[in-house]
Order: C-alpha cells, then structure tokens, then sequence
C-alpha cells in the first residue's frame, strides 16, 4: 500500500472543473504519472500525479478541502 501526498498547500479538487466527472474514483486503476487532483494556490491549479501504479483504494480528504505540504491525499493498493 503506497500513500500519494499533497505536493504543497491549497485547496484540493477530485475533478477539473465543477460539476465534471472526477479524475479517479476509489477502486479506479491509476498509471505513475497520471493525473489525480488539483490543489488550487492563490488561483492557480496545479495538478496533482500519482507517483505509483495501482487501485485507489480510499481517498483520505474531502473535495475542496485545504491540503498541507506532505499531507497524504489518497491510498493506492498494488504499488
């Protein structure tokens, strides 16, 4: 079980825009690389990627929730 943490501080988003479908659901594949979130800085988006292969298997906080540096986002099974 590998743990993928936030990058820097903001506010965390599961989709690109509101209202689209998320970038990954739990019990979803992700690739190394891929696109999993935004955390949103002083109203920029940045891109959150999965830094392992595998199953989400939970996600940790809430969509729109505030991040910290460090902080771990979501659990990916199988990496």
């Amino acid at each position: 079980m590998a743990t993928i943490k936030a990058t820097m501080p903001g506010v965390f988003y599961r989709c690109p825009s509101p209202g689209a479908e998320p970038y990954v659901a739990e019990g979803g594949d992700v690739s190394e690389g891929q696109t999993i979130a935004l955390i949103e800085v002083m109203k920029t988006f940045n891109e959150v990627k999965a830094e392992v292969s595998g199953t989400v298997t939970k996600f940790l906080i809430a969509d729109g929730d505030e991040v910290s540096i460090g902080q771990d986002i979501m659990e990916v099974d199988g990496a």
